[in-house]
């Protein structure tokens, strides 16, 4: 029986599809299970004219796939996990985490070796609102000018001079086998990471107990617990790409989780941080008591200004 594996087609995609894939292989007797690729064009591959922000948020890189997955095209989809939205369509559910690979963001330069070393008035370019609130909270001299499409395209309008420096998720050049031009990790001190970054989750239909049999072996109990609870922070400030928010959880002990949730203007002007640490077992509330503590200390105006 073959099972087929969705995902986007950019080359970053498609690598972490054929993680997922050697994983599965390396689980499964390939001789009575087969697994078959499948590409799948969304909606946010298409749009390149403007910030997904404007356009509709997360749910652009995910709608597609999961239609497919519904419509029993395809039995499994493949995605990172910070570009899944927090509520997932009825009928589907994320049944399978690859352990996360490094969470931080890069930062990449032609013309400097960090980004306080940038000069003056130096244009950094993303498309992240996090990223550019985090840089202008840092920075707030530094010129952010949009810079969207794959890696390969980012790193060749950095090459080409268009932009001084640009940030990068450390995970998914690794993936590439690009971590060589990293030209520094940034410290989650200075630039906490988007909630799932550096996690890579499969979808499957809620009520496909042979698939979830499939991915039970590959499942990584941890990745799944902190991703559960940034998520958990995520819905309960219901963010979406409009909203610059971060969170990190991670495990410091067996029996301690340490979260850190940070909201921020998109001008880096304002921004509320906070965090907490306790029991795995209480992580899922303590999350969301953070938001709450967040949404407070911002007040209604802090997320009128975002909307």
């Amino acid at each position: 029986m073959t099972t087929k594996i969705g995902t986007r087609g950019s080359v970053l995609a498609l690598a972490q599809a054929q993680e997922v894939l050697a994983a599965l292989k390396a689980a499964h007797d390939t001789s009575r299970q087969e697994f078959e690729v499948c590409v799948i064009k969304t909606s946010g591959d298409r749009i390149q004219d403007r910030p997904l922000a404007e356009a509709g948020g997360k749910g652009l890189f995910t709608k597609e796939i999961e239609e497919a997955l519904l419509a029993r095209e395809i039995d499994l989809a493949v995605h990172s996990m910070k570009d899944m939205p927090t509520i997932l369509p009825p009928g589907l559910a994320i049944a399978c985490y690859l352990p996360r690979a490094d969470v931080r963001d890069a930062f990449i330069s032609t013309k400097a070796q960090s980004l306080t070393q940038l000069p003056a008035a130096a244009r950094i370019g993303t498309s992240s609102l996090r990223r550019q609130a985090q840089v202008k909270r840092l920075r707030p001299d530094l010129q952010v000018v949009p810079l969207r499409g794959n890696v390969d395209t980012r790193l060749r309008t950095l090459q080409e001079g268009a932009v001084d420096a640009t940030l990068l998720a450390c995970a998914g050049l690794a993936r590439l086998g690009l971590s060589s031009r990293i030209t520094q990790p940034m410290s989650v001190d200075d630039m906490l990471p988007a909630v799932a970054q550096g996690a890579i989750g499969v979808e499957i239909r809620a009520d496909d107990d042979r698939t979830a049999r499939l991915l039970a072996p590959i499942n990584h109990a941890q990745t799944a617990l902190v991703v559960a609870v940034e998520r958990a922070f995520l819905a309960k400030l219901d963010g979406s790409c409009k909203t610059p928010i971060a969170g990190l959880a991670q495990l410091v002990a067996p029996d301690c989780l340490l979260f850190r949730g940070e909201i921020l203007a998109p001008d880096g002007r304002r921004w509320h941080a906070t965090c907490r640490e306790g029991r795995p077992d209480t992580a899922i509330a303590m999350a969301e008591d953070a938001a709450a503590e967040l949404i407070a200390l911002a007040g209604p105006d802090f997320f009128r200004a975002l909307s």
